[in-house]
């Protein structure tokens, strides 16, 4: 891409290679290559010395099929055909709930919070649990010291920061008054009291059980008292992963292509990490065109195709210049889509002129293997240059 703005280049390398770097989290919208880039990064550093897991958070299976793996699971696996030391995974919320449950409760009140139908549909989807436990999973990995470098592939939305919030949405949820009232008769002293309490908290459960239904209300209240002893130790460590996101040893980077919307939601991302004091290392443009011919306008060469066409009614190689002048049209269409992606490009750094960016040449088809991978890895680390 010619006529490139003026900024910071993001240098992936030296980003990767520095021991400090513990965590890079790849964040974007959805169709813009940031599983690819996730998967790309994780290859590179491995094969350039480091030990590294990627997580991905995105349901979809392309991370897994783009390593080679018949499937991820919430268990860290190793890569084949690689050089270094690479492992995959995929969140598995359900699973890394249950892990938590078993890790900070004993066998007996284990068994009984995975038993309880409300710990059931709230393990498996409930609002907010995938991006708590999501952290959750980051600080296992991170606290494990097992892995160099952590790569997180984000969800492909706006939510894929969602994350962020989980501590305060957990507070949220721990300290609500309805938690509160659930949990109270276990912890007021005195028979008085308690027989008080008991009045209000009947007329209470009363109405909510009209509500919610009085089996859902009890099974709430089962699931509530058996976790009652485990909320602090939830808020804390989503408490410390959160930290550990805006240490030094974290860097975001917010990967787009060069089009409106994709931009668009970068800026989003770009000024949501800057609202929470996170560690952006900066912008990976990705799938950017390019031509080996740049000095040749697209005027020049729409210019070019009609004088053959005029041409070509009177000579004798008619279907050479018929050809030739096809060229030169395919050939204007990618230099009005590479003044079109400047112009895009352009107007972001204008509004962001201190973000890092790296421009990622665009492949001649998708990438589904190691060979792939390691060709975006390549542009990456190499400037993006094609």
């Amino acid at each position: 891409m010619t006529g490139r703005a003026s900024g910071p280049k993001l240098d992936v390398d030296a980003l990767i290679d520095n021991p400090k770097t513990r965590i890079v989290v790849c964040c974007g919208s959805g169709g813009v290559g940031k599983t690819t880039t996730a998967a790309a990064i994780g290859l590179r550093a491995a094969e350039r010395g480091r030990k590294v897991v990627v997580l991905t958070i995105d349901p979809a299976r392309r991370l897994a099929q783009s390593m080679g793996l018949n499937e991820l699971d919430n268990t860290p696996r190793p890569v084949q055909g690689t050089t270094g030391d690479l492992h995959a995974m995929m969140l598995d919320m359900k699973r890394t709930f249950d892990e938590v449950v078993l890790a900070h409760a004993d066998p007996e009140r284990a068994r009984a919070i995975m038993e309880n139908p409300f710990y059931q549909s709230l393990s498996a989807g409930f609002a907010g649990t995938q991006e708590y436990m999501a952290m959750e999973k980051l600080g296992q990995l991170r606290s494990a010291e097992q892995w160099d470098l952590i790569v997180v592939d984000t969800p492909p939305s706006r939510s894929a920061l969602d994350f962020l919030d989980a501590p305060n949405r957990l507070g949220s949820f721990l300290d609500g008054k309805l938690i509160r009232m659930l949990t109270a008769p276990a912890k007021v002293g005195g028979r008085s009291a308690m027989k008080f309490l008991n009045v209000g908290m009947g007329l209470l459960t009363g109405t909510l059980g009209k509500i919610f239904g009085a089996q859902l209300l009890t099974d709430i209240q089962t699931f509530v008292s058996a976790m009652d002893s485990m909320f602090g130790g939830f808020r804390e460590r989503a408490d410390r992963t959160y930290q550990l996101l805006k240490a030094p040893g974290t860097a975001f980077l917010v990967v787009a292509a060069p089009e409106r919307d994709a931009l668009r939601e970068a800026a989003y991302f770009v000024d949501r990490l800057a609202a929470d004091a996170m560690p952006l290392a900066g912008l990976v443009l990705n799938r950017v065109h390019g031509t080996g011919a740049p000095q040749l306008t697209a005027e020049r060469a729409l210019a070019a195709a009609e004088a053959l066409e005029e041409n070509g009614s009177q000579s004798s190689s008619v279907a050479a210049e018929t050809l030739a002048a096809g060229l030169l049209r395919l050939h204007a269409e990618r230099m009005q889509v590479m003044d079109r992606e400047r112009r895009t490009r352009d107007r972001f750094v204008s509004v962001y002129p201190d973000v890092p960016i790296v421009e990622v040449g665009a492949l001649a088809g998708d990438v589904h293997d190691l060979a792939g991978l390691r060709e975006i890895g390549e542009r990456l680390g190499g400037g993006g240059e094609a």
